[in-house]
């Protein structure tokens, strides 16, 4: 399907980062507060905070949490997903926690799921899937350390577990009729999604062409400038359905064309409001996760930031350009230097593997401000 044909609002790069970097909330140092409640807003305005089992510093999730939220405590993620039960964790591009009222735009996803499962779970059995949802059912929420009396087996994959049962209870999460209730670490503790959320009737699955609004309006909130791309990442299936969403918008004039410098043909849309006043940038520091929102689209990252993230964690040492947890340091808008950090959990102190400065970074002017927020991390990290 074509496009329609419309004049593009013009953005230089600077302007649309500091778009992004303003609907991402990472132009000021503390958009949601403190407190519980910050972490669910948070959750709420990013649409999703992806989970990670790398652990070299404090995992993604919390990490992607505090960057926007110095005074985050990790508890309160467990509150949240735990007590007050407003997030839960699915998939979007990864694993992630998502907002609970959003529950009803991944219930297709749980559908297809029981309909098609993944070939990951070939060897799980209907009476594996039942033997695990009825001990569950009986026996209250079970995490894969309860499983006792499994018969042990080689593993098939370096992620996979030497108990069959987590691979239903993996299927069982997936297909909706379990929810991951708690967390520890990566262990995670299920039960049954109805009992778990205290239904008395589920919410009603939401239709394709809501999903399809929903994941535009999720971008457009979380990202200011969007692309089929950015709205669809890791999942170009959805593209056909977005586009007819996003023209039908632009027919609204609900939505208008921007033409980012340097995207080439690549397409943009925006919300008119989105450059009524282009806000100037303060000179915050942060830290980011590489899994964080801003980074993890490497090719929007490239684009307006003119920076290209590695990732470089499973690539041998010696090939590795900024280290094997490198996490960019943005002050303002721009990304200035790659950090590669390990956490020292005996001596509790963060040590520097490596420190490469890139773009406009100078060590005289941003040095400082950097080893103060380092300072501030290591704080974060170990509780000092």
């Amino acid at each position: 399907m074509n496009s329609i044909r419309t004049t593009a609002t013009p953005l230089t790069r600077e302007q649309a980062r500091r778009i992004w970097l303003r609907a991402q909330r990472l132009d000021e140092a503390a958009p949601f507060g403190g407190g519980p409640a910050a972490t669910v807003a948070a959750i709420a305005h990013l649409g999703y905070v992806q989970i990670d089992t790398i652990h070299v510093i404090e995992r993604c999730h919390h990490h992607i949490l505090w960057s926007r939220i110095p005074a985050y405590q990790r508890q309160h993620l467990h509150q949240a997903q735990t007590v007050e039960k407003t997030v839960f964790e699915y998939w979007t591009h990864a694993l992630s926690y998502i907002p609970s009222t959003d529950l009803k735009f991944f219930m297709a996803d749980m559908k297809a799921h029981r309909t098609s499962p993944k070939a990951w779970f070939n060897s799980v059995t209907k009476s594996d899937l039942h033997k695990v949802i009825t001990r569950i059912r009986d026996h209250g929420p079970l995490s894969i350390r309860d499983i006792e009396d499994d018969v042990l087996v080689e593993k098939d994959h370096a992620w996979a577990s030497r108990k069959p049962s987590k691979r239903a209870l993996q299927l069982g999460f997936y297909i909706g009729k379990l929810t991951v209730s708690e967390r520890s670490g990566m262990f995670k503790t299920y039960e049954l999604m109805k009992r778990h959320f205290q239904w008395e009737r589920p919410p009603r699955q939401a239709t394709d062409a809501q999903v399809a609004n929903y994941l535009l309006d999720r971008a457009l909130r979380s990202q200011g400038l969007v692309s089929l791309d950015s709205i669809c990442h890791l999942n170009a299936a959805r593209k056909p359905l977005l586009r007819s969403v996003i023209e039908a918008r632009l027919r609204r004039g609900n939505l208008v064309a921007v033409a980012i410098e340097g995207a080439g043909r690549q397409e943009h849309w925006a919300r008119p409001q989105a450059f009524d006043e282009i806000p100037p940038m303060e000179q915050v520091v942060h830290i980011l996760s590489p899994f964080d929102p801003l980074v993890i689209q490497r090719k929007r990252l490239k684009l307006f930031f003119d920076y290209e993230h590695l990732f470089e964690a499973y690539l041998p040492q010696q090939k590795r350009v900024y280290g094997y947890m490198g996490l960019p340091v943005l002050i303002g808008d721009e990304v200035v230097a790659v950090i590669d950090l390990k956490a020292d959990r005996v001596r509790r102190e963060l040590q520097i593997q490596q420190w490469s400065w890139v773009g406009k970074g100078e060590p005289g002017l941003h040095k400082p401000a950097i080893e103060e927020k380092l300072q501030q991390f290591e704080v974060f990290q170990f509780g000092l």
